[in-house]
C-alpha cells in the first residue's frame, strides 16, 4: 500500500480547514494566535510520527532497506551478502647489485606511490624460488629480480591499480632495492551492493525448491501435519538396487494412509524431484507390536484405571513412532512407569513373545497390536 505523506504546512492547512468548517463563527488562526500555535504543535508531532513510520517501512521491506537493514532481512532466510574480494597481481622485486643471496618472506608489504593501497606477498609453492620451511622466496646470486604474487590487504575494487603504481616497500628486506608492478592488478571487487543483493535474493527464493533430499522431505511435510516419511535412494519398492530411483514411504500414524493422501504426496514430490529420476510413494509395511507385561501397583490403586492408562500410553508411543523407527524393548517398561505413579514394578515384559527390539526396516512402521497388560 502506498503511503500518503503530507508536509508540515499541508497538515496545518488541513486542520485549520476542519476547524473552520465545524464552527459557526470565525476562529482566529493568524500567525501567533493560540489556536494556530496548537495546530502547529500537533502538525509537528504528526510529522515526527510520519517520519518514524517511513523509517519503519524502509527497514522492514527489502525493496526499501539499505545497508545493515538489508543484511538483517536476508539473515532471516539464511541469505548473506557477498563479501568484497581483494585484488591481486605480480610485483617485481629487484636489486642493483646481486652479489649476495636475498630472501623475501611471505607477508612482505609493498605500497603504492601515493600510499593509499598496501599489498602483501603470498605463498606460491610452485615457484622454484619458494621454500616451504622458510615460508619465503630466495634470490640467489646472480639473480637480479624476481616476480612474486601479492594480494591487497584491504578487499575492494580500489586494489585494481594500474601498472607502475607500486613503488614503495613497507617491510625491510635485506638485499632488495625496488618493487614495482609492470602490469595492472585485477580481481578486486567491492562488497555486494544493496541493489545486487535484492536482485540475488529473488533468485535465491526461487531456488529453494531444489531437487535435493531436503526439498523432497519438505514437500511431504507441507502436505499435512502429522505425517511421517522416509526417502530411500537408489532402490526400488522391493528394496533392490535401482540407480536413479527413490522410494517414499509415508504414514499418517494409522499404518494405512488413504489413497487420496498418497496421491497428494505423489504430486508434491513430483514438483521437486530431481530431473531424470523415478520414484514411488507407498504406505508402510506395518509390523504389529504385541505387548505383554505384569504391573505391580500401590495398595488401594484401582487396577482397571491404571491398566487403561498404561495401555493408552504404550499404544500412543508405538503409534507415534516414525516410519522406519525401531521400537526399543526396554522402552516399554519406562512408559508403564511414566503412565502412572501407582505403578511400582513392571515384570514379565514381552515384545512379540520375546525380549528383543522390533525393527521394521526402511519401508516399514511399527504400530500397536494386541496388548496383554495385567495388574496385581
Amino acid at each position: 500500500m502506498q503511503l500518503s505523506l503530507q508536509s508540515f504546512s499541508t497538515m496545518v492547512e488541513t486542520m485549520a480547514a476542519s476547524i473552520q468548517g465545524a464552527v459557526s463563527q470565525f476562529i482566529d488562526l493568524s500567525v501567533g494566535s493560540v489556536m494556530r500555535s496548537l495546530l502547529e504543535a500537533n502538525a509537528a508531532i504528526a510529522s515526527w510520527l510520519q517520519w518514524l513510520i517511513v523509517q519503519v517501512l524502509q527497514a522492514t521491506r527489502l525493496a526499501t532497506s539499505v545497508g545493515a537493514d538489508c543484511d538483517s532481512f536476508g539473515a532471516d532466510f539464511g541469505f548473506t551478502r557477498l563479501a568484497a574480494a581483494p585484488a591481486s597481481g605480480v610485483v617485481t622485486f629487484a636489486r642493483f647489485a646481486p652479489v649476495l643471496n636475498a630472501f623475501v618472506p611471505v607477508g612482505t608489504i609493498v605500497i603504492t606511490v601515493d600510499g593509499s593501497q598496501s599489498f602483501a606477498v603470498t605463498a606460491a609453492p610452485a615457484n622454484p624460488a619458494f621454500t616451504t620451511a622458510l615460508n619465503g622466496y630466495t634470490l640467489t646470486v646472480p639473480t637480479a629480480s624476481i616476480d612474486l604474487p601479492v594480494t591487497a590487504l584491504v578487499p575492494g575494487s580500489a586494489g585494481n591499480i594500474l601498472a607502475q603504481n607500486i613503488g614503495l616497500i613497507g617491510t625491510v628486506v635485506a638485499g632488495i632495492d625496488t618493487a614495482t608492478n609492470n602490469a595492472a592488478f585485477s580481481g578486486g571487487v567491492d562488497q555486494e551492493s544493496d541493489a545486487a543483493f535484492r536482485a540475488r535474493f529473488g533468485n535465491y527464493l526461487a531456488s529453494l525448491s531444489r531437487a535435493t533430499l531436503g526439498a523432497v522431505q519438505e514437500s511431504i511435510a507441507g502436505v499435512q501435519q502429522g505425517l511421517s516419511a522416509t526417502v530411500a535412494e537408489n532402490v526400488d519398492p522391493t528394496g533392490a538396487t535401482s540407480p536413479g530411483e527413490f522410494v517414499v514411504t509415508v504414514d499418517d500414524g494409522s499404518g494405512a494412509p488413504p489413497a487420496s493422501l498418497l496421491s497428494t504426496v505423489q504430486l508434491a514430490v513430483d514438483a521437486v524431484r530431481p530431473v531424470g529420476t523415478r520414484f514411488s510413494v507407498q504406505p508402510p509395511h506395518v509390523t504389529q507390536a504385541l505387548v505383554t507385561m505384569m504391573l505391580t501397583l500401590t495398595p488401594g490403586a484401582v487396577q482397571q484405571n491404571v491398566v487403561a492408562a498404561v495401555q493408552t500410553a504404550v499404544g500412543a508411543y508405538i503409534d507415534n513412532l516414525p516410519v522406519g523407527a525401531t521400537l526399543a524393548y526396554t522402552r516399554l517398561a519406562q512408559i508403564a512407569y511414566d503412565a502412572s505413579t501407582q505403578v511400582v514394578n513392571v515384570t514379565g515384559v514381552e515384545l512379540n513373545a520375546g525380549n528383543s527390539d522390533l525393527t521394521p526396516g526402511p519401508f516399514g512402521a511399527v504400530r500397536s497390536g494386541s496388548m496383554s497388560i495385567t495388574a496385581s
